[in-house]
């Protein structure tokens, strides 16, 4: 069974990036969503917060908010800023997916610890529809550690947590709307252009050197 929306999002993937490709072309979608619980396969999203960024720059016109209805659990879901009478506005959880896909697009997905993030995005795409995204996935938390090994924190205090906290503090990010999925996929694409100009010092200035998993020494 052919669905027309995954048919268009599939389309973007023609003559798409590479591991070759500046950082500066790419549309970087920095990604934070709020879930009920921390097992994809089980608990469901809150809400679904995403911001674009370009050639170094967040584009404010290019945003994604969604609250989703779901099932109200008062210890799982006020600690996300949402009321009871929020999480019954929301729209179903096929609305918010497929809209995030129209909105998504071939964008690099970004965020801090991001495999979460798309577990629980795969999990619903899988519930409903048997697919998985396509989309590239970029994790601050391993860029950061790649940078640091290139010695682009020299001369700061070494990075004792690397927490989004954390990094906030490092950078200078003041949190805002903290424990939001929209609060939170802004303040990780203020640190996310902060390790782009520090990757751009230090080499790495393509999407697969971004992108280069990070090795623990042995």
């Amino acid at each position: 069974m052919s669905f027309p929306f995954l048919e268009e999002y599939l389309d973007h993937f023609e003559g798409g990036v590479s591991a070759e490709t500046p950082s500066d072309l790419v549309r970087f979608v920095v990604l934070d969503s709020e879930t009920t619980g921390l097992d994809p396969r089980k608990d469901r999203l809150i809400t679904i917060g995403a911001v674009g960024v370009v050639a170094g720059e967040i584009l404010l016109d290019d945003v994604f908010d969604e609250l989703l209805e779901v099932e109200y659990n008062s210890a799982a879901v006020t600690v996300h800023g949402v009321t009871r009478q929020e999480s019954q506005r929301g729209v179903t959880e096929t609305e918010a997916l497929q809209r995030f896909l129209a909105y998504l697009q071939d964008g690099v997905i970004v965020g801090h610890h991001i495999g979460h993030d798309v577990a629980t995005l795969n999990a619903g795409y899988q519930r409903h529809w048997g697919f998985s995204l396509q989309n590239r996935s970029l994790d601050t938390m391993e860029l950061t550690l790649n940078l640091e090994r290139d010695g682009a924190f020299e001369g700061r205090d070494s990075i004792a947590e690397f927490s989004l906290d954390g990094l906030c503090s490092l950078f200078g990010v003041i949190p805002h709307d903290r424990h939001t999925a929209s609060g939170d996929a802004f303040m990780t694409a203020q640190i996310f252009l902060r390790l782009l100009r520090l990757a751009s010092r230090h080499g790495r200035t393509t999407l697969g050197r971004l992108m280069e998993p990070f090795q623990p020494p042995e």
